[in-house]
């Protein structure tokens, strides 16, 4: 089926999942929006969190998507299911990876960095009980890094110094995993490497969240089997450039009042 994989983020962040998408299925062709004009959602309640999901998932099903990422953890976590009853395309979410950090511990302490919305959903704390139950766990909500990158602030010295203050409880506790819980964070990884004891290891979705776009599109049949020349387009409601940025020049991203 040759339409488009529809994504969308509260911004720039779910540009590391598309990365990944991409990579498992480049003959796919994309359409991502970067809601960055109502970033982040990690400080909204549920019912914005749900209506500005809501329109990101028409607006993608207006142009034709076959199926929809929701390559935002707190969008995931407070609206998917609402998305899922409504609408008949398949969603794919995506949640913090504390099932494999807690699994593979050797310190028994593992960080998660994430927004407040996602770590004060139902969904996170369920997977958390499930999973991490006779292991510490020490949360931190990572407000003003998604703002930071959503004004091309990534490499700055007002990072750093709010990096350092969430990562030192961790470095303290002695964690052997970091788990990213916001798509944005993948972009933070060489900061965070820098910052982070070696034996630390940073764990993110993007991965699994392609190879779950691959598996439940082969299940409904939604492949573009034939050979056509795949198209990525990329649309902001904000700066253009911030995206382009992170993207890289051989990519066009475009300006959309959504």
């Amino acid at each position: 089926m040759n339409k488009p994989i529809g994504i969308f983020d509260s911004g720039v962040g779910g540009t590391s999942i598309w990365r990944e998408i991409q990579r498992l299925l480049p003959n796919e062709s994309t359409i991502y929006l970067a809601d960055s004009a109502n970033a982040p959602y990690g400080s909204k309640g549920k019912k914005a969190i749900i209506d500005l999901s809501i329109k990101n998932t028409e607006l993608l099903l207006s142009k034709d998507c076959k199926i929809i990422v929701v390559a935002c953890n707190t969008a995931t976590t407070n609206a998917i299911n609402y998305l899922r009853q409504t609408y008949a395309v398949p969603f794919i979410g995506i949640e913090p990876a504390i099932k494999p950090a807690a699994l593979q511990t050797k310190t028994n302490a593992v960080g998660v960095l994430a927004t407040k919305g996602t770590l004060s959903s139902a969904l996170f704390s369920k997977t958390s009980t499930l999973f991490a139950n006779n292991v510490q766990v020490i949360e931190q909500v990572g407000d003003g890094i998604v703002e930071l990158i959503e004004r091309g602030k990534l490499y700055s010295k007002a990072m750093e110094s709010l990096l350092k203050v969430y990562l030192n409880p961790m470095i303290e506790a002695n964690i052997d995993h970091l788990v990213l819980g916001c798509t944005h964070y993948p972009y933070l990884i060489p900061l965070l490497t820098d910052m982070l004891p070696n034996h630390v290891k940073i764990i993110d979705s993007g991965e699994a969240v392609a190879r779950q776009t691959k598996a439940v599109m082969i299940k409904n049949n939604l492949q573009a089997l034939d050979q056509i020349i795949p198209q990525n387009k990329f649309y902001t409601n904000k700066n253009t450039e911030v995206m382009a940025s992170l993207l890289g020049s051989e990519l066009v991203v475009e300006y959309l009042n959504f």
